[in-house]
């Protein structure tokens, strides 16, 4: 039987992925503060693109942890890559967001830990030692930050907030910097903090009015759409196409905001 009807199953992962991502995060920032010490590598030529031995060993204690308790299940990690399940159940890890701002010193860093059933995200969960916060959600159940519940704005318009922003060398400036011109036009300001998954968590939260990023890839992102969707807000359906493994763009947003970016963004497809 699929775990998306089993709702014990369900309850199991959930609570598992809570305390999970708050462990590894926990790994991540012992080495956090011995960062000096830390080998680093750049993925292919973008020299903005980094990964360090911490990534690694955060996302082994992952994989090890949701392979002992859970051995039916899937796994995709952004350092290791997809082992299918054989139960339609996908946890999708990215073991230190924000890896730059990571091994720089700043605090706009998080474990993201998410999960598929059937395809449709479910369960997601990302914690920030920095600040002792763990976001989670689940289908159905909520979303909060350590006990307390969230919801996302109630903004229905730019003006009301700060919006979250991401990009990449993976996509042009031309296919982002349209957005941001429009968006400083139409009265708006955004913030680049370095983490997209951080970035989606605090809009589900309500601190930011959304988060926009024109290209994302699914570790990046699955846990901060369950909670937004769980908060009260909407997303564009990410995971059209070949979403899982090569990314799409992201937007979250709450119901009365999101026509208004996606009309700024001019993809019609969101």
């Amino acid at each position: 039987m699929s775990a998306t009807f089993d709702p014990v199953a369900l309850d199991a992962r959930y609570q598992f992925a809570r305390e999970a991502a708050k462990q590894a995060a926990e790994i991540g920032h012992n080495l956090y503060l011995r960062r000096a010490e830390l080998i680093t590598e750049h993925k292919g030529d973008d020299l903005q693109d980094v990964v360090s031995i911490a990534d690694r060993e955060v996302e082994n204690y992952l994989k090890g942890a949701i392979r002992e308790r859970f051995s039916e299940d899937g796994f995709l990690g952004e350092e290791s890559g997809l082992e299918s399940g054989r139960n339609g159940v996908l946890w999708i890890v990215d073991p230190i967001d924000g890896t730059a701002c990571f091994l720089n010193g700043l605090h706009n860093w998080c474990t993201s830990v998410g999960v598929l059933i059937d395809g449709q995200p479910v369960i997601g969960a990302i914690s920030d030692p920095n600040h002792g916060e763990t976001f989670h959600a689940c289908k159905g159940v909520g979303a909060f930050v350590n006990d307390t519940p969230i919801r996302a704005s109630q903004a229905g318009n730019v003006r009301e907030g700060v919006l979250g922003v991401g990009t990449s060398h993976r996509v042009r400036a031309s296919d982002f910097v349209p957005f941001i011109e429009g968006l400083l036009e139409a009265g708006g300001m955004f913030v680049r903090t370095g983490s997209g998954a951080l970035m989606m968590a605090h809009a589900a939260a309500g601190r930011l009015i959304g988060y926009y990023e024109p290209h994302i890839n699914s570790w990046d992102c699955l846990a901060g759409i369950v909670l937004m969707h769980e908060a009260g807000g909407r997303s564009n359906d990410f995971f059209a196409g070949d979403g899982l493994l090569k990314g799409n763009p992201i937007l979250v947003a709450p119901e009365g905001l999101y026509p208004q970016l996606a009309s700024l963004i001019g993809n019609t497809s969101l």
